[in-house]
């Protein structure tokens, strides 16, 4: 009991206090393109899921169907997102980004300044020590635990598609294919 109890409290003083740090972190980071953690979370989500019903998005965004369909809604109503039913499927609804949607996507991703985000100045020194960044692997076995297969899998998916979609140039992360496009 005892040990359960210490620890289930480390871990609750750890996640609070490492979220409030990355809470800060991705509010300044996304507040120049007047967005909320929410809604970039639904385009982040919307961008890799390519289709997403809006239950996805609520599962994959850790947040209620009814707020994933409100920011959705709003994101919608910027342009930045279009809803659907498919034919084969009229009780969901699925979002997809519109092109002005993948833009803003897109320019967030490119103006990332790495410096300005404590979680990653404060792993550097591990990545300095041990030439790699902490797998995070326990953790993230929690939460394949709490979470679920299909949340790991759309999770490992997002930065895949990073991985393989988007290259580093001039200091700035950017879609492959628009680089090939201006060198064309």
């Amino acid at each position: 009991m005892k040990e359960a109890m210490l620890f289930s409290q480390r871990i609750a003083q750890l996640s609070k206090a490492l979220w409030k740090s990355i809470e800060k972190d991705w509010q300044q980071w996304i507040k120049p393109f007047d967005l909320n953690i929410n809604e970039h979370h639904i385009l982040w989500i919307a961008y890799h899921l390519n289709g997403a019903s809006i239950s996805d998005v609520a599962k994959f965004g850790v947040m209620h169907v009814s707020t994933a369909f409100n920011f959705s809604k709003k994101l919608e109503e910027r342009g930045y997102l279009k809803f659907s039913k498919k034919e084969s499927d009229k009780r969901n609804t699925y979002i997809q980004l519109t092109p002005k949607g993948e833009e803003v996507l897109l320019a967030l991703m490119e103006n990332y300044e790495p410096d300005k985000n404590a979680v990653f100045t404060g792993a550097l020194p591990l990545k300095n020590l041990y030439g790699k960044f902490p797998d995070v692997i326990e953790i993230m076995a929690i939460v394949r635990n709490i979470y679920g297969d299909d949340f790991m899998e759309i999770f490992e998916k997002s930065f895949n598609n990073i991985d393989s979609q988007f290259t580093e140039a001039e200091g700035k992360l950017r879609k492959k294919e628009e680089i090939e496009s201006e060198v064309v």
